[in-house]
């Protein structure tokens, strides 16, 4: 008797036989194992980047959606903390209250620069 089963009685073991994919693992018979395939309607251009380097590839589509992205920010103002009047009063607060003391806004020396 098996506990998990309940009353029914285990079942017995038979050999099972595998037989791998025809091509190896991943595969099909109606399709690559990999990529877009050879005999696939694709256009030239999509079979042309799939045989380039992949750096490139990435590289180039990177950039593509990137200045793509940058087309609607183009036309818009920056913002208020980039103003020099914002920065210098964030320098003075910083200064103010002995912040990053050691190498930073504090320092002997940034404020030797600042004129102060």
């Amino acid at each position: 008797m098996n506990p998990i089963w309940g009353n029914e009685p285990t079942s017995k073991m038979v050999k099972v036989w595998y037989t791998p994919p025809p091509y190896g693992p991943r595969t099909s018979l109606n399709r690559p194992a990999y990529g877009i395939g050879g005999d696939a309607h694709n256009p030239a251009w999509v079979t042309k980047i799939a045989k380039m380097p992949r750096t490139q590839v990435i590289a180039g589509f990177t950039l593509f959606f990137s200045c793509l992205a940058y087309i609607p920010l183009l036309n818009e103002k920056l913002p208020y903390t980039l103003s020099p009047e914002y920065q210098a009063a964030n320098r003075a607060y910083m200064r103010y209250h002995n912040m990053n003391p050691i190498w930073g806004i504090s320092s002997k020396q940034a404020r030797a620069a600042d004129g102060e």
